[in-house]
């Protein structure tokens, strides 16, 4: 069964701002090539990502040759922001990026193994939250957890699997209510 038109169009997009992502800014030639889609296709899909904010021009290409120079598209970063939560036995720490992956600000906290449920947790959320801000960004599009365990999909809880203190099992959903 083909894919319906919308269908196929967010798999484009989504394949080209990969490609923006991975290779850096491209002129549309190059994404056609790289893309394998049409001229005509490569127009639209740039109007559609620029339209929604995702892609800008960031320069030109091709002042070695005659005619005029091609534009060159590249994702804008800043569009939107992701954090990563590292959260080990004794200690959380919480990188910011921006789409590029470029780090905006990172920090660490020392939580005690022996801490209460509440006070961990909420060092965690608060250091979280306070690296936000010095990234400079408004709100987060994506938190991911890393922890050595598993997170339990019924109740949301981190599992235990290595002995981990019992402030790591409410995080998740203390994450999901504050953001």
């Amino acid at each position: 069964m083909a894919a319906s038109p919308s269908t196929a169009r967010a798999i484009n997009d989504r394949f080209a701002l990969r490609l923006l992502q991975d290779e850096g800014p491209l002129t549309a030639t190059q994404l056609k090539t790289l893309t394998g889609l049409s001229r005509p296709t490569v127009a639209d899909l740039v109007e559609r990502l620029r339209g929604s904010g995702l892609v800008h021009v960031v320069g030109e290409s091709g002042a070695e040759r005659r005619g005029p120079n091609a534009k060159l598209y590249g994702l804008v970063a800043d569009r939107a922001h992701l954090a990563a939560l590292d959260v080990r036995t004794r200690s959380v720490s919480v990188t910011v990026t921006d789409l590029l992956g470029a780090t905006l600000a990172e920090a660490s906290v020392p939580v005690g193994d022996d801490s209460d449920t509440g006070p961990a947790v909420e060092k965690a959320v608060t250091l979280l939250e306070r690296t936000v801000r010095e990234a400079g960004a408004d709100r987060l599009h994506t938190v991911a957890v890393g922890a050595p365990g598993l997170i339990d999909p019924a109740t949301g809880e981190l599992r235990d699997s290595s002995g981990l203190p019992a402030w790591h099992r409410r995080l998740v959903g203390v994450l999901q209510d504050r953001l």
